[in-house]
């Protein structure tokens, strides 16, 4: 095995030496300088040189070796983070449940950026292309906090957005679900139940909020259906679907969560003054939400719910531990079903992540 002073000497001789009209186009220089920057702690430069060698060497002996070279390289990058990670997790605060998200990566260098992500992830970059959220949040990872600190503090130094949160961060946030506003102006006030069901009063400003979180959660119904062979079975379909918006209130650490199926638009005198009792609840709602549109012009608004529920619970699926995910989440959605569905926990997963990732931007 070579030195680094044996390294340092060939690659100097082989690049520098007069013998070379071109020196910097020498294989084997090149190969030594790629040694040379292995050795040195300058992994970049040196993957450069041999992924180069290896697009274009015509001696096979030189393809091999860096090969080799790419193969300790890629072994050594593995051995850092396995000890990163076991630091990590030796904290007692680090051991906790979490989940990683990565945010959306466009732009001309995403192919670049995806190939930092294959090194990261451990992925082909095929494959990793593929992975590397374009639109969406990308829930990523599950497992302790301490390992997707050091896995999302490697993916922002490649410059990919990502941000981690505790399932304990998460189930301590506040939800007050509304029953109805009290007041719009001048100061909002609602009277809401706390997730003891108490019912009490909570006033704040609008410039309080934010942001706003809407959603829609699908109702299940079984039904009556005939196979391939025009037998009749029963399949569990989408029937309705019911609205959910949550208001953030940083400051207070709360959400204040509303949803037109348990709304009391009745005891709303500010919003159904002028109103005929025969309106539909659907239309009082989306006067409700013309309300705040206009109250909260230039407030947030998160609507990508759909796509990271299906996505959720595609990843629950896959879980050994179910409590690793949705199964540990309280949903705070107080909804009448025949049989629980992980939609509802997936919401409250979602509204939590907007809302923590607002706060770590404060």
């Amino acid at each position: 095995m070579l030195t680094l002073l044996s390294a340092k000497t060939i690659a100097q001789q082989l690049i520098y030496s007069s013998s070379y009209s071109n020196r910097s186009q020498n294989p084997w220089g090149r190969l030594y300088l790629g040694r040379l920057y292995e050795q040195t702690g300058k992994g970049d430069l040196a993957e450069k040189i041999y992924r180069h060698l290896l697009r274009n060497a015509i001696n096979s002996k030189i393809a091999a070796l860096a090969r080799s070279g790419l193969q300790r390289l890629e072994t050594r990058e593995k051995q850092r983070l396995k000890q990163a990670i076991a630091r990590a997790n030796s904290q007692p605060e680090n051991t906790k449940s979490a989940v990683l998200i990565i945010e959306p990566v466009t732009g001309e260098n995403r192919r670049q950026i995806a190939q930092q992500f294959a090194k990261i992830v451990g992925l082909d970059p095929y494959t990793a292309q593929i992975q590397l959220p374009s639109h969406h949040w990308r829930l990523h990872l599950t497992g302790r906090l301490g390992e997707l600190q050091v896995y999302g503090q490697e993916l922002r130094e490649a410059g990919i957005p990502a941000f981690w949160a505790s399932l304990e961060e998460i189930e301590n946030l506040r939800v007050f679900q509304v029953n109805y506003f009290q007041a719009i102006s001048p100061q909002p006030t609602v009277i809401c139940q706390n997730e003891a069901s108490q019912v009490g009063t909570i006033g704040f400003d609008w410039s309080e909020v934010a942001q706003r979180v809407e959603g829609r959660l699908p109702i299940f119904e079984s039904v009556v259906v005939l196979d391939a062979r025009g037998r009749q079975q029963r399949q569990e379909q989408i029937q309705d679907y019911v609205q959910v918006c949550d208001l953030h209130v940083p400051n207070r650490k709360c959400l204040l969560r509303l949803c037109n199926i348990n709304y009391q638009f009745q005891d709303d005198l500010a919003l159904t003054a002028g109103e005929r009792q025969e309106v539909s609840n659907r239309l009082k709602w989306n006067n409700l939400i013309d309300l705040l549109n206009t109250q909260l012009r230039e407030t947030p608004v998160w609507s990508d719910f759909t796509s990271f529920g299906e996505m959720a619970l595609q990843q629950a699926k896959i879980l050994v531990d179910p409590t690793e995910l949705l199964g540990g989440i309280t949903s705070n959605i107080h909804i009448s079903r025949r049989s629980e569905t992980d939609w509802d926990p997936a919401f409250q997963l979602y509204s939590a992540l907007v809302f923590l990732k607002t706060l770590q931007h404060r």
